[in-house]
């Protein structure tokens, strides 16, 4: 009896972390493109214009080009953040090897998304390899221009926080049990 309880709950956690895993890769694949796809967009369609208003004041488009960091800090370590990014994808891809929860599996292949998204940029685009300015073309008011990979990235993080604050692990088991 208890063997077949164990082998129960050994096919329910197999069963969980595939279906994790796939909610990882799907979840990084699709976002990743849609990134790329966008940038490449507002690269071809605003190069030469100002801001597009898409809803008054509230949502527009403005082309920028970030050599730095979030909020355009950093602008002299874009080489420096390149080589973070690719310790950053590393990182994750180990982690989603341990992945057995839904939500887990979602925070870690958005934020893969996202550092891919912006790696990308730091590699193929000008100046040169490692040093390529972030596409960015989102602007709220009062607020720094963005992309869907920094969007991605801040999702992770909040879901990222909110699993730790619950004391989920990786593997869908809570802290103390």
């Amino acid at each position: 009896m208890q063997a077949a309880h164990a082998e129960s709950e050994s096919t329910v956690a197999t069963s969980s972390r595939r279906t994790a895993r796939a909610l990882f890769v799907a979840t990084a694949v699709v976002l990743y493109l849609v990134d790329l796809g966008t940038k490449s967009l507002v690269v071809e369609k605003l190069a030469d214009r100002g801001r597009v208003d898409l809803v008054g004041d509230l949502l527009g488009f403005r082309l920028t080009r970030n050599p730095g960091a979030a909020f355009g800090t950093g602008t002299s370590y874009t080489v420096l953040l390149s080589c973070v990014a690719l310790v950053a994808v590393g990182v994750v891809v180990w982690l989603s090897a341990r992945v057995a929860n839904r939500v887990w599996a979602l925070a870690l292949g958005l934020l893969l998304a996202g550092v891919l998204g912006n790696l990308t940029d730091r590699v193929f685009r000008e100046p040169g390899p490692f040093e390529g300015h972030v596409v960015d073309f989102i602007q709220l008011p009062h607020w720094p221009i963005f992309n869907v990979a920094d969007m991605c990235i801040n999702v992770a993080a909040l879901l990222i926080l909110v699993q730790a604050f619950r004391g989920v692990r990786l593997n869908g088991t809570r802290d103390g049990k």
